[in-house]
């Protein structure tokens, strides 16, 4: 078939579903442009565009609850009785025992920029901490470092970043010399991304030979480690789970035995952390059994009369809200991709710059445009068995999405300092507060000094005397 047949051939399928205009600026591009244009529309299945364009980008598909569903189980956080803690207790030795053997990966979906956080540059790279003034990258990557030297083992970090910060991500890592960590244990890769619709349905152009496109969602995480050969590298490596959470959380506990053993304990191949919500109608996602499965309502989504509805005892029946904290097990991974399976998509009117029929620059002050987007929740009920740990909130969740407000980096600083300054006082040490009850001083516990509260105890005697005021650093 000549060049000039293919090209024929591809506008018919162009003209058939809709998106003619993806080559109108064909006769402007030289060899090389059109080779790339080319690439791009290659990639794409129009059969399953059209489907998503009809569902999701023509009208606002409703969400539909399942039929019958319920609060999900949990394990609390804390044991309920002499059973459970026997439970808990081995829990703890299988997980200890299997981070040990390096049977356990790390993995943040690190894809975000840091705009709303007023910052130019991958979320990952926004300094955090209260004393130190250290980066998320940098505090992952020594609660990682300390957790090799704790279990003696190797503890590999997957990393996924998105088109956009995916250079400037291994320029960081580099820059800083893998913050200590062996470059060969680090592992950054892309998601995949899927093209943007204008609210008429027309794929959108970014430039007369670039297709307009965003990252797939953290729920692309599955198919990304599958695609890029991450998974294959931990299958060479031993690893059978992978500690999942979201690059904004600064609290995150990486290797937690207990969650990791239960996860292991009970068969699950994909697991879940949850808080207590601290209302009815707080922004995450709710914990439910739907037909035997583990399931995540957005909060969007739960009509109000279940939101608000309340125990006997008065706490919330959908109490559990998910925190994007997950145990993943390999085999779970490789089951789904030697499947072909899809997750769900979900909509998002945004924003979009784009060019228009003249091949003019639009830049969008009000939405014109869908972004189409998976969530790594709606993998749950895939899994053949699904386990909730509960856990608490000012020990390991404090999400830096905004400058300022809620979840935002001035409340993530001040929880460190919290949490700091808790853990200290288990331990024994004296800690000025305000009358308000805060801490009348700023502390910084790096992972190296100690990764729990136990850690801490550990190392009373290495800690100094605390004056109102004082500035402290624990490394």
């Amino acid at each position: 078939m000549t060049d000039q047949n293919k090209l024929q051939k591809l506008k018919t399928v162009l003209k058939k579903y809709g998106q003619s205009h993806i080559l109108a600026f064909w006769d402007r591009l030289d060899p090389a442009r059109r080779g790339w244009l080319l690439a791009q529309i290659n990639q794409l299945d129009f059969a399953q565009l059209d489907r998503w364009r009809e569902e999701f980008v023509l009208k606002a598909s409703p969400f539909k609850l399942p039929g019958k569903f319920v609060p999900a189980p949990f394990y609390a956080q804390q044991p309920g009785d002499a059973g459970q803690r026997e439970k808990y207790d081995q829990a703890r030795q299988l997980g200890d025992k299997l981070i040990s053997q390096g049977k356990v990966a790390a993995f943040v979906v690190a894809g975000g920029q840091g705009t709303r956080l007023g910052f130019d540059g991958p979320k990952g790279n926004f300094p955090i901490s209260p004393v130190k003034n250290k980066t998320l990258f940098q505090i992952f990557a020594e609660g990682i470092s300390a957790a090799r030297e704790k279990y003696h083992t190797s503890c590999p970090w997957y990393i996924m970043t998105s088109p956009l910060n995916y250079q400037q991500t291994l320029d960081i890592f580099s820059a800083n010399n893998y913050y200590g960590l062996d470059k060969k244990d680090v592992f950054i890769f892309q998601q995949g991304t899927l093209p943007n619709f204008s609210l008429d349905g027309k794929i959108l152009l970014a430039d007369i030979d670039t297709i307009a496109t965003s990252p797939d969602g953290h729920g692309g995480s599955l198919r990304a480690l599958y695609n890029s050969g991450a998974m294959a590298d931990m299958q060479k490596r031993g690893i059978e789970f992978v500690s999942y959470w979201q690059v904004d959380n600064s609290l995150i506990n990486i290797f937690d035995p207990l969650f990791i053993g239960l996860h292991a304990f009970d068969g699950a191949e994909m697991s879940s952390k949850g808080l207590s919500k601290t209302g009815p109608f707080e922004k995450l996602g709710n914990f439910c059994l739907a037909d035997g499965k583990v399931t995540v309502i957005e909060y969007s989504d739960l009509p109000d009369e279940l939101a608000e509805k309340r125990n006997p005892d008065g706490s919330l029946a959908f109490e559990l809200g998910s925190i994007a904290i997950h145990i993943i097990s390999v085999s779970f991974i490789e089951r789904l991709n030697k499947h072909g399976f899809v997750l769900p998509l979900h909509r998002a009117v945004k924003k979009i710059s784009h060019i228009d029929d003249k091949g003019q620059r639009i830049e969008s002050k009000e939405p014109n445009g869908i972004k189409l987007e998976s969530f790594v929740f709606d993998a749950l009920p895939l899994a053949g068995k699904s386990i909730i740990l509960q856990t608490v909130r000012s020990e390991e969740f404090a999400p830096a999405k905004n400058a300022t407000g809620v979840d935002s980096a001035q409340t993530a600083r001040q929880m460190m300092v919290d949490r700091s300054a808790v853990w200290l006082e288990s331990a024994g040490v004296k800690v000025p507060r305000k009358a308000d009850g805060s801490p009348d001083c700023v502390i910084e516990i790096s992972p190296g000094f100690a990764l729990t509260r136990e850690d801490v105890a550990k190392k009373r005697d290495k800690i100094p005397a605390i004056k109102p005021g004082d500035k402290v650093y624990l490394g």
